[in-house]
């Protein structure tokens, strides 16, 4: 893990057409909870909608003391034109002997379908290639949220196989399709 610790210390700031991915801060308190407290935004990720502010502090504590111990952690999504964070996109795990990682998001509702999340994921894909220097990248994603397939196919990651019951989520085991890019299909 300690060839990669370093780009967790010093989360970098990303910047795309639209976006501005940088490290979570204690201000971004008000806009998570905006969103995360919305039951559709965490329907299908492994964490319940916020029931207060106090949680998403508790979750902006939590991934800042992440980065102090150098540990995979998430980036927020800031929109340039209004500066509110409105997602996170991070690495869930990193396994350097393998040199793979583990790369999932969350995102508004009121920004969904507007390739904003293809924008994001495309710019972490590449931060992981070509500053951690990964080989392999993978997502996954409950089956019940084919949307989140679509944002993975957009910036080039292929579907490996379908994992029956791989997660307990709000009560029930559920499917979830895994997928993939490898670094040399970047360049196809």
């Amino acid at each position: 893990m300690q060839l990669f610790q370093g780009n967790f210390f010093r989360l970098p700031e990303l910047e795309t057409e639209r976006l501005r991915l940088r490290p979570l801060r204690m201000s971004d308190a008000r806009d998570m909870y905006a969103y995360a407290r919305d039951p559709q935004v965490s329907r299908h990720v492994l964490w319940d909608a916020h029931e207060n502010l106090g949680q998403s502090r508790q979750f902006l504590r939590a991934s800042i003391r992440q980065y102090r111990m150098g540990m995979p952690g998430s980036f927020a999504i800031e929109l340039k034109s209004s500066g509110r964070m409105i997602g996170t996109i991070g690495f869930m795990w990193v396994n350097a002997e393998h040199r793979s990682a583990e790369v999932g998001y969350s995102l508004g509702r009121e920004y969904w379908n507007k390739g904003l999340m293809t924008e994001a994921l495309r710019a972490v894909i590449g931060f992981g290639f070509d500053t951690m220097r990964l080989h392999r990248i993978e997502a996954q994603h409950d089956v019940a949220n084919p949307a989140s397939g679509r944002v993975m196919a957009h910036v080039g990651m292929v579907q490996e196989g379908i994992l029956r019951h791989r997660v307990m989520n709000k009560g029930k085991y559920v499917d979830v399709a895994v997928y993939a890019i490898l670094e040399s299909d970047q360049r196809l």
